[in-house]
């Protein structure tokens, strides 16, 4: 016999999947965003609805969870190059975004509902922060990177942080009898140390996890598992735990690139099920008969949204007008700062618990709570459609390159170990946009049935990366005379524009450090080819330097290994440094400023091979050193670079390492 409110755990999460999996169906012929679609179908089956399910431990957990992911998945998908351009912004939207609605809730909460200077400072707190309730919808469109929901997301932090102060602040005045600046000087003591250990202990400890697992399951489980120690750890000293969670998302953001199995498996777990527990838990919250028990609660509710929506109004609004935000991006920064949630919700309880709100206020929270959602939703959802119509219709019009001349990579690989690592450093060097397959090759030159299984495994494992990156791929298994032969022959077929292959392995102390291989190669083709050898995954270095030779910028191929590097540094959120004469570094310069890439590059100037020497002497184990080389008889050519497999082989033995030789002819 089934009974309400469900209380078998199988019949609950079953309803709950079929309201995340029949809803948005549901709400798009009713024209209904989905965010407010879910938080609707969770007043309908809570408690104060039909009373099909009861708020347990269950909603309680994964509502945390929810929220604690949204703000993960919006400082984890921000581009650095983007946050660090508009952060000053984003600060100063967030000072003006605290500062508006709590002068306006401490005066009007005082004067309209005649309640102490305390208790009026607690209720504008509510007013002041704001939980990104919306931000699935900003993911949705793909605007992450869009400069109004960067400032929108980057003022959020610093308008929640301060409203959090204020109500400790209201907490001490309670419980001490008076302001305790110890306390708060305490808070803030404790929370620079925090973020100097999570902000050193996290990358530092990310990377050597990733060096040695690059199984996506494996790394999704470990950065989630991070994610709830900041999280965990922000509680315990006080501050909010969605505070805790953004800034692990900013700290992991250079080891998570967009275009990777992880970012896919995070977005995918967080998008089908915690975020949706979490909207549906909201609206378990909200009981809506509240504003039929009287006109005081109404008052109160219309009163508090009303402050609330419009000081965050005003805010957005001034700050568009400062920042030259066009008006759907203004819009886009309104939807994402009026959503109330987290914060609100512990403030409500909070000044319930010490009596500092009335029940009406508390009442009255909660319906601001619902309309302030379903604003935040709607009008989200409105501005990121205008923007990326516009978005899309700026990028078919700007368009400068025709899909076919796009990069066409040849992948060789001949080992399951290198695979992967080759794949990475393909499809990071390829432009976002980039819509052709890449092609991944393997030559066999006798029938050993171990050898075919060999090939075989390399396929596969390089395959694997691909897919998760949502990039086709065509395999080919070429028996041939020789690998070179192989590759040349392929190379033409496919038309390639160029080749990534794996480091020899010196066999005997005769040998070189190319190979015979590779120099018979570089021999036999004029194509631009890169030669890998990555001892950890590439989209986890922080740094990457680039020796770049004399006279470089004559070379046919100059343009094209420089955006490959320029892609690869903005997807993996590196630092380009390169190392180059003063000749060439104007070139370099005018190139990355003309291409507009998004990514931090510096210059380590060289006047001789000895300079080079000394400065690559500062390049670590974490890093990517970058050497680009040149063919004998072409014009970037000296005898310095004769001399630099002798120096690679005896000073980068243990350094992830490329070396490029650029297209000619």
């Amino acid at each position: 016999m089934i009974s309400f409110p469900l209380q078998q755990p199988v019949a609950i999460f079953l309803l709950v999947l079929l309201i995340i999996l029949l809803g948005p169906l549901l709400f798009r012929r009713l024209k209904i965003p989905q965010i407010v679609g879910m938080i609707i179908a969770g007043i309908a089956v809570g408690p104060y609805g039909f009373n099909l399910l009861e708020r347990d431990a269950s909603f309680r957990i994964f509502g945390e969870v929810g929220i604690l992911y949204i703000m993960f998945l919006a400082a984890v998908e921000i581009d650095m190059f983007h946050l660090r351009q508009s952060s000053k912004q984003g600060i100063l939207f967030g000072l003006l975004s605290f500062a508006l609605p709590m002068t306006a809730g401490i005066f009007g909460s005082h004067y309209a509902f005649g309640v102490s200077w305390t208790s009026s400072v607690l209720i504008a707190s509510m007013y002041a922060s704001h939980t990104l309730i919306s931000y699935p919808v900003v993911s949705k469109f793909g605007l992450s990177n869009n400069r109004a929901a960067v400032i929108a997301v980057c003022g959020t932090i610093v308008a929640v942080l301060l409203a959090l102060l204020a109500l400790a602040g209201v907490v001490s005045v309670k419980a001490d009898g008076g302001f305790s600046v110890g306390r708060i000087m305490r808070l803030l003591l404790l929370m620079a140390v925090y973020m100097i250990v999570v902000g050193y202990s996290f990358p530092w400890l990310t990377r050597r996890i990733f060096s040695h697992n690059n199984e996506p399951t494996t790394q999704f489980i470990f950065i989630l598992a991070l994610v709830f120690v900041a999280s965990m750890l922000a509680g315990i000293i006080g501050l909010e735990s969605i505070l805790g969670a953004f800034y692990a998302g900013i700290v992991l953001n250079p080891m998570i690139p967009v275009r990777s199995g992880l970012m896919k498996n995070i977005r995918f777990v967080g998008n089908s099920i915690f975020i949706p527990y979490f909207l549906i838990g909201v609206g378990m919250l909200i009981n809506v008969g509240v504003v039929f028990r009287g006109w005081d609660v109404l008052w109160v509710a219309v009163n508090m949204t009303g402050v609330a929506l419009f000081s965050k109004w005003i805010a957005c609004h001034i700050a568009g007008r400062m920042f030259s935000i066009s008006r759907e991006g203004t819009s886009l920064m309104f939807g994402l700062t009026s959503g109330k949630a987290a914060a609100t919700i512990a403030a409500t309880m909070i000044g319930f618990q010490y009596g500092l709100v009335s029940e009406n206020v508390m009442n009255g929270a909660v319906m601001m709570i619902l309309i302030c959602c379903l604003v935040s939703s709607v009008v989200t959802e409105r501005a990121a459609k205008k923007i990326r119509m516009r978005v899309t219709q700026e990028n078919l019009e700007n368009e400068e390159l025709a899909p076919g001349e796009y990069a066409r990579q040849l992948v060789a690989v001949a080992n399951p170990v290198t695979s992967e690592g080759l794949m990475r450093l393909a499809l990071f060097m390829r432009s976002p946009l980039n819509r052709n397959y890449v092609t991944t090759l393997f030559v066999r030159y006798n029938d050993d049935p171990s050898l075919k299984a060999v090939g075989h495994d390399a396929m596969a494992s390089a395959l694997g990366v691909a897919e998760g990156m949502d990039v086709e791929v065509k395999q080919i298994e070429r028996y041939d005379l020789n690998i070179v032969s192989g590759l040349i022959n392929v190379g033409k077929e496919e038309n390639s524009t160029e080749m990534v292959i794996g480091f020899h392995r010196k066999s005997n102390i005769v040998d070189t450090f190319y190979g015979s291989m590779i120099e018979q190669l570089l021999r036999s083709t004029n194509k631009m080819v890169f030669i890998s050898r990555c001892f950890i995954p590439v989209d986890t270095v922080a740094r990457i330097f680039v020796a770049v030779p004399e006279k470089a910028e004559y070379e046919t191929g100059f343009p094209l290994w420089l955006t490959r590097m320029a892609n690869l540094g903005s997807q993996v959120d590196a630092r380009l440094i390169f190392i180059c004469y003063p000749a060439t570094q104007e070139y370099l310069r005018q190139f990355m400023t003309d291409g507009r890439f998004n990514v931090i590059h510096e210059y380590r100037e060289m006047t001789s091979w000895d300079d080079f020497i000394l400065i690559s002497g500062d390049v670590s184990e974490d890093d990517l050193m970058v050497v680009v080389g040149a063919r004998k008889g072409s014009l970037s050519h000296s005898s310095d670079l004769d001399n630099m497999p002798a120096y690679l082989a005896r000073n980068f033995n243990h350094h992830n390492l490329v070396v490029i030789y650029p297209k000619q002819f």
